[in-house]
C-alpha cells in the first residue's frame, strides 16, 4: 500500500511540474562570404527560434542567447617594447598558439548578467572568460585575465576589429523568434568560421547548436592567391618580371633630359 501511494504521487509531481526543453532551429543569410577587390565588410544575419522538443511541452517565459562566432586559428607572436638608453627595444615576446584570427561574442544582454561567474568560465562567454592560450617556456597554457600580454592582445584585436564583444547584436523579435547581427569586417581572414549558439534561461544553460560559414577570396583576388600558392616559382619570376617593366616604364615617362 505504501509503495502504490510513493508512485502516485511519484506520478503526480511529475505531472504538475513540466520539464523546461527547448531546442533551437537557427539559419544564416549567407554561407559564403566572398572577398573582392572592393570588399568593404558585409553584415551577415542569423534567424533562429526556440521550439519545444517535444509537442505540449512547457517553455520559459524569457530567455537569453550568447552568440560565439570564431574564425581559423592560427598562433601569433606578440612583442613589448621597452626603452633602453633612450632607444625602444624588443624586451620581451609571447607567442599565442592557435587562437581565432576573429572572434566575436554577441548577446541580448551584457553576459555578467546572463550567467554567473562560474558558469561564463566553464562555457567561455565573453572576450575575458575565452581561452587564449600563450606558450610559456615549455608549457602552453591561458593566462590570468589581466596578464598585460592578454590585456594589450585583446586591444589590439579589436582596434582592428576582429575581436568584439556587444551585448545588443542579438534581438527578440517575440519571445522564441530572434535576431543576430554578425559583423563581417573588410579585413576578415578567409577560411571556416564557427557559429556556436546558447540559449540560457533563468540563468542556467538550456540548448546549444552550431552551424558554420565560409570567407572565401574571388574573381583576380582568388586567381592571384591560387597562382601563389600553386606555381610559387612562376609566380615569383613573373611578379619580378612585372616589378623591373614597371620601373623601366616609370623612368621613361619620368626621365628628364
Amino acid at each position: 500500500m505504501a509503495r502504490r501511494a510513493l508512485l502516485i504521487a511519484t506520478l503526480l509531481t511529475a505531472f504538475a511540474a513540466p520539464a523546461h526543453a527547448e531546442q533551437l532551429v537557427v539559419s544564416l543569410s549567407n554561407h559564403r562570404v566572398a572577398v573582392t577587390s572592393n570588399f568593404d565588410g558585409e553584415d551577415l544575419v542569423l534567424f533562429g527560434t526556440i521550439e519545444p522538443d517535444r509537442p505540449q511541452s512547457a517553455m520559459r517565459g524569457t530567455y537569453d542567447l550568447v552568440v560565439t562566432v570564431t574564425g581559423p586559428r592560427h598562433t601569433l607572436r606578440t612583442r613589448r617594447k621597452d626603452r633602453v638608453l633612450g632607444i625602444w627595444v624588443n624586451a620581451d615576446t609571447r607567442e599565442f598558439v592557435r587562437v581565432p584570427s576573429y572572434l566575436g561574442i554577441l548577446s541580448n544582454r551584457p553576459v555578467n548578467e546572463i550567467a554567473n561567474a562560474e558558469t561564463a568560465r566553464r562555457l567561455q562567454l565573453g572576450l575575458n572568460n575565452f581561452l587564449l592560450p600563450q606558450a610559456i617556456g615549455p608549457d602552453t597554457a591561458d593566462t590570468v585575465r589581466d596578464d598585460p600580454f592578454r590585456t594589450a592582445f585583446v586591444k589590439l584585436e579589436t582596434q582592428y576589429g576582429l575581436y568584439r564583444e556587444s551585448p545588443i547584436a542579438v534581438t527578440f523579435l517575440t519571445p522564441t523568434v530572434f535576431r543576430v547581427a554578425i559583423p563581417m569586417p573588410a579585413n576578415a581572414p578567409t577560411g571556416s568560421y564557427g557559429i556556436d549558439v546558447q540559449l540560457f534561461g533563468g540563468g542556467q544553460p538550456l540548448a546549444r547548436t552550431q552551424t558554420a560559414l565560409e570567407v572565401i577570396k574571388a574573381g583576380i583576388e582568388q586567381f592571384i592567391a591560387d597562382a601563389a600558392r600553386d606555381y610559387g616559382l612562376l609566380y615569383g619570376i613573373l611578379t619580378s618580371l612585372m616589378a623591373l617593366v614597371i620601373g623601366w616604364i616609370g623612368s621613361v615617362v619620368f626621365r628628364r633630359d
